[in-house]
């Protein structure tokens, strides 16, 4: 007896089509959870990291540091968490453990403990040391899960994991007002309690990490592609050039973290509690740009972002240091701060994108280099202000988001439907 065609079992060529319709689904769904969950380590981690320079006039008394001493710190913090990152990243290109996140947090947590119980210099040296390199462990695995569990939103993604850095610089601060200048530097292991949590969280992630990578899990499902094929060199051209505009806009933000305050004391006679408040509205129109930008990305295109980023930024960061009212220049810098960070996941992402299977070297770049290159340079920005005047470090740094007008050259990129 013929069956009714609505009945015939399925054919091994409608099967296959199946299989291949749900493999695409699944690779192009977000992993919100997961996502949500490396977000919430990152916030911890950056909490911490945070934290040190927060107490460094509570170190410089009680062990009687000199302020040579105290840059060494932030020397030794740049270098472990920041500068060797790219190293980490080579390794996490090619091995991916369940427990590599996990072993890095608990890095940090030797470090609280020992900065806890710090009675000499080079105790301080050696904690700061190990929670550095936590840090440096953290970034380029973390931000692969990140690509992993983005499918098909990967702008989205990086913003969202990237908004948890930057809530967790802003805490930083704050808790160590509230717990450990009160209560002395032994209260800095209450912080250890915070890595205990993110060391548990990313067990959990890493596991699902590897098993993702096993389930064949597309890791860098591309959304957007060259509209042209180009050499190996080329890319990596690009990939510097994406580089330099990183690095300007962290060059950007660590000067206005650093000096936005005095400028505003300087200029407009407020409180000190009052410039904080300030730099606060900057920072949070950060999170908005980064997430607004993130979105942006996924759907009209990385290079949109950025181009818009760059010129749509300079004349407001050029402006800033002239105006003569203070609401304007608050207003001026939320703007400034939402279209600058607008750009750092679309940024990060189209390296992804030309360089797939270099996530975590990629990451390392962006995230470590990037940043702490910035820091340092900030720093020097302090002998500027010493010889010329804080107005004068406003009126440079305003310069700095310029570079990034070499975005011109990057190439096209088309949008791949899945």
């Amino acid at each position: 007896m013929v069956l009714p065609k609505r009945l015939t079992s399925p054919t091994s060529k409608q099967i296959m089509l199946f299989s291949k319709a749900q493999a695409s689904k699944t690779a192009g769904d977000t992993a919100f959870m997961i996502l949500f969950a490396v977000c919430f380590c990152h916030l911890l981690n950056d909490t911490m990291q945070s934290m040190l320079p927060a107490i460094y006039p509570l170190l410089k008394e009680e062990l009687n540091l000199s302020f040579v001493e105290i840059g060494l710190l932030t020397l030794n913090l740049q270098i472990t968490s920041s500068v060797i990152q790219p190293l980490v990243g080579i390794y996490a290109d090619k091995h991916h453990h369940s427990w590599q996140l996990a072993v890095g947090m608990l890095f940090t947590f030797t470090g609280i403990f020992i900065l806890s119980m710090a009675t000499s210099y080079a105790m301080v040296m050696l904690a700061v040391a190990l929670m550095g390199c936590g840090s440096s462990i953290f970034h380029p695995q973390a931000s692969q899960v990140a690509q992993v569990a983005a499918g098909s939103r990967k702008g989205l993604a990086q913003s969202i994991f990237q908004v948890g850095g930057n809530g967790g610089y802003a805490i930083g601060p704050l808790l160590a007002a509230l717990i450990i200048i009160p209560h002395g530097l032994h209260a800095v292991r209450w912080f250890a309690i915070i890595a205990v949590v993110a060391s548990s969280v990313l067990y959990y992630v890493g596991r699902w990490h590897v098993k993702a990578l096993a389930n064949h899990r597309k890791v860098n499902a591309v959304t957007w592609s060259t509209a042209k094929t180009y050499a190996m060199r080329w890319k990596i051209f690009f990939v510097v050039l994406l580089f330099i505009l990183m690095f300007s806009k962290n060059f950007y933000t660590a000067s206005m973290t650093n000096y936005y305050t005095f400028f505003l004391i300087d200029k407009f006679g407020v409180t000190v509690q009052t410039s904080q408040y300030c730099l606060f509205v900057f920072l949070a129109s950060q999170v908005v740009g980064t997430l607004v930008g993130g979105w942006i990305g996924d759907n009209y295109g990385r290079k949109r972002v950025i181009l818009f980023s760059i010129f749509g930024a300079a004349p407001f960061t050029i402006a800033l240091p002239y105006l003569t009212n203070l609401w304007a220049t608050i207003v001026l810098s939320v703007v400034i701060g939402m279209v600058m960070a607008s750009a750092f996941s679309a940024i990060l992402v189209f390296a992804t994108d030309l360089m797939p299977h270099h996530t975590g070297i990629v990451a390392g770049l962006f995230y470590g280099l990037s940043f702490g290159a910035a820091g340092v340079g900030s720093a020097l920005f302090g002998y500027i202000a010493d010889a010329w005047g804080i107005d004068s470090v406003l009126k440079i740094s305003t310069l700095l988001p310029l570079i990034g007008i070499g975005a011109v050259f990057l190439p096209k990129m088309n949008k791949e439907k899945q």
